[in-house]
């Protein structure tokens, strides 16, 4: 932290600006798998299932999991600092139920509609945000998953439940590949 922020900020916000300073420079060269979704909607919620499935099996030490829920902005949060990125999440994209998406933001960035208030930030709007700010990781990745049913419920769907291996197995080809 610079001697001129001591002059502008209190003692109190001098110490949170250096815990995020400290965070990000802990999440340097690592890997974040995010898992992102409404858990209260069946398929929705297929990334958080997938983090907690994630989180049973042993990862490198420079893989991190987390749960980002419905975190709209609060991604930035998340994903500041990290040098790679694999999202999970439900894609409605006119397949079978449990069909397996992968491709990144730039993919289909073009193809989104512009927002028309803060409350409609999702995911890639959030990544767009984290670039202009030179805080996205330099690798994202995107695994989607076809929902079948987003009504009210925390079970997922007997087709995305059986897509489970599939998106496990994904993801560690992902690992393997981020970085070449």
């Amino acid at each position: 932290m610079s001697s001129l922020a001591c002059l502008f900020f209190s003692a109190a916000e001098r110490g949170i600006i250096r815990g995020v300073e400290r965070k990000t420079a802990q999440r340097q060269g690592k890997t974040l798998i995010l898992g992102v979704g409404n858990l209260l909607l069946q398929d929705e919620g297929v990334g958080v299932h997938a983090i907690q499935a994630l989180a049973k099996l042993a990862w490198p030490e420079q893989v991190n999991l987390q749960e980002g829920a419905t975190a709209g902005l609060d991604l930035l949060y998340l994903v500041e600092g990290y040098a790679r990125l694999i999202v999970i999440d439900a894609v409605r994209a006119g397949g079978k139920p449990g069909t397996l998406y992968r491709f990144t933001p730039a993919d289909v960035i073009a193809q989104r509609p512009a927002l028309t208030s803060l409350h409609q930030v999702g995911l890639l709007d959030a990544l767009a945000l984290a670039r202009e700010l030179g805080q996205a990781p330099a690798q994202v990745v995107i695994i989607g998953v076809e929902p079948k049913s987003m009504a009210w419920g925390m079970e997922l769907s007997p087709e995305v439940q059986a897509a489970l291996p599939q998106i496990i197995e994904r993801v560690r080809e992902e690992i393997g590949k981020l970085g070449d």
